[in-house]
């Protein structure tokens, strides 16, 4: 076997090391005075909001029109399933009215007062499933869940206004890419495999083929319903979505069409034409297949319909006796509903510790993914300033009785893809750094609030091509997936890479079975309702385990090759090409 390992000498990387050590004791979490009782916020507000809104208000193009499209049906989709899970769990106290109005208010408002507007907001996995457990909790308590729901979620509030104001989000520095590689796989499959078939719940294409499948029972009684032709059809939906829009998006690069105006054109809007060809060729051309459709509400009013005015029970389930409901509950939570339990707005306070850490980690770890210097953004972070944006939302959610919001990883790495300009090997040249997109889409999403028949128009079939499409194209650019395609290549066909030709293949793939194995375990608890809210605070565990196990097994110049910046890799080469120089020379 041949092995690319370069030589290299211990004073060389002692000298790096202690530079990037100086750098790391700035950059990633040193106390930093000047950031402390919310002058953070000020510098993130300045830096951000300050300087560049303007700019990211009017920056509108061609390419605007066409990533707001591909991104509404990337978000209006998850907020109606989403939705209905969430009905199912808080026996449709909250449900998908309630999450369409919050994502299209609180991305409205994102996109105008927030400090990073290419991170996208919506419901997450954990925090889902927290609110499962906030509504066992209330019953226990025998509190209305609403009112304990929004106890909660002030307090959550209260606890990011207090770590935006002392900047906590500097511990978040401490995150590298060994972390962020992790977290960025595991999203990207998840929207794969739920996709293509979950095996954790009946999610995704191959699900259609189980007769017992949810979506067959519209139609037990119709002698003409095949579920086999429904569950083909399914299928050529789904992968045909995802092959041409990828085939779409390929033709940028390609000596086809007219011109590169044309082919940029159509690279643009490559996932939007692909869902319109499939939609048509669905109720046109196989019109008579009958396949899924989204279930959508049928007006847009609070999902809970009362049984009678205390509003206690739901029509028509806990109440089949009556042929009319009451009414629907009101917008406005009562917070001082509480059954004479008064203690229970303190009592709040201690599930808020932990749903704070599920927020704080979710939106950290996604804007640290997003803000990675691969990715050519110039306007700038805004951690502590966003953080206290995430806070209010979530209050005024909570006193609405809608769903928690945080930062949705993958719908925001695709929407920092595709605002992006790439070179032909897919790296970033530069990203179309806008609001007018976030703004855009979620104009569109409350706007589907009065057009909810329209969408029921687009087959789940679909939807799932579009998710798998998203989920495909954001391995691209993960170096961990990389690494695992390794272990199937003959060790002296591997890519150059730093990694490839400066460390032993042994210790690379050592390294990449380390992140192989938190991701299935991250993966199988997410997947685990019981203990799925314990997801981030694993991910949060993937950081002293680089800061203190890895450097036990691997040397200092290993991690460097492997999980080090570009700009420290390159910083090594330098000092490497010049052995016996001035060591003294590096500037931290």
């Amino acid at each position: 076997m041949v092995h690319r390992e370069k030589q290299f000498t211990s004073d060389t990387i002692g000298v790096d090391m202690a530079c990037n050590s100086d750098e790391a004791s700035q950059d990633n979490g040193a106390i930093r005075p000047n950031q402390s009782f919310g002058r953070g916020i000020v510098k993130d507000f300045k830096q951000t909001i300050g300087i560049h809104w303007k700019a990211e208000m009017t920056n509108f193009n061609f390419k605007t029109i066409a990533v707001s499209f591909f991104l509404f049906f990337a978000a209006v989709a998850p907020a109606i399933t989403f939705g209905a899970v969430y009905g199912k769990v808080t026996h449709n106290y909250i449900g998908a009215v309630e999450m369409i109005a919050a994502t299209a208010w609180c991305g409205i408002f994102y996109a105008l007062f927030g400090g990073m507007p290419i991170m996208i907001n919506g419901g997450t996995g954990p925090v889902l499933a927290f609110a499962g457990v906030l509504y066992k909790l209330s019953k226990s308590l025998d509190v209305p869940f609403l009112t304990f729901n929004a106890w909660v979620g002030l307090w959550v509030a209260l606890y990011m206004f207090i770590a935006a104001f002392f900047d906590l989000n500097k511990l978040m520095k401490y995150a590298t890419r060994f972390t962020d590689e992790v977290f960025a796989l595991l999203i990207s499959a998840i929207f794969i495999i739920d996709s293509l078939g979950s095996p954790f719940s009946p999610v995704g294409v191959y699900h259609y083929f189980v007769e017992s499948h949810k979506s067959h029972d519209n139609f037990i009684d119709d002698e003409d319903y095949s579920y086999i032709a429904t569950a083909l059809l399914s299928l050529i939906l789904t992968l045909g979505t995802t092959g041409m829009a990828f085939r779409l998006r390929s033709i940028k690069f390609s000596p086809f069409c007219c011109n590169s105006g044309v082919r940029s054109s159509i690279t643009d809007f490559a996932v939007t034409a692909s869902i319109l060809f499939f939609t048509v060729l669905d109720k046109v051309v196989f019109k008579e297949v009958q396949t899924e459709t989204l279930n959508v509400p049928d007006s847009f009013a609070p999902t809970f319909n009362c049984c009678t005015a205390s509003c206690e029970s739901f029509f028509p389930d806990d109440c089949p006796e009556l042929d009319e409901a009451f009414g629907r509950r009101p917008w406005v939570v009562d917070l001082f509903e509480l059954n004479g339990k008064n203690w229970v707005p303190i009592i709040a306070a201690l599930p808020a510790i932990l749903a704070f850490i599920l927020v704080f980690l979710d939106d950290g770890i996604t804007w640290h993914l997003i803000n990675h210097s691969s990715h050519k953004l110039k306007h700038g972070e805004a951690y502590n300033y966003d953080t206290l944006i995430i806070g209010f939302m979530i209050a005024v959610n909570s006193m609405l009785g809608l769903p928690w919001l945080v930062a949705a990883t993958v719908r925001s790495l695709n929407h920092l893809h595709a605002l992006g300009k790439k070179n032909a090997l897919g790296k970033f040249v530069s990203v179309q750094e806008t609001r007018l997109t976030n703004l855009l889409v979620h104009s569109l999403v409350l706007a589907s609030i009065f057009a909810l028949t329209v969408i029921k128009l687009i087959p789940v079939p679909v939807l799932y091509g579009v998710f798998l499409f998203m989920g495909v194209a954001s391995l691209g650019t993960n170096q961990f997936w990389g690494r695992v395609t390794m272990f199937f290549m003959q060790p002296t066909k591997h890519p150059l890479e730093p990694y490839t030709e400066h460390v032993k293949t042994g210790q690379m793939h050592k390294y990449t079975c380390i992140q192989l194995l938190l991701f299935l375990i991250l993966y199988f608890v997410k997947s685990i309702k019981p203990i799925a809210i314990a997801f981030p605070i694993i991910i949060a565990a993937c950081i002293p385990i680089r800061l203190y196990l890895l450097p036990k097994i691997f040397s200092k110049e290993e991690l460097i090759m492997l999980d080090g910046e570009d700009s420290v890799i390159n910083e090594w080469k330098t000092l490497n090409g010049h052995i016996g120089k001035d060591k003294s020379a590096c500037v931290c």
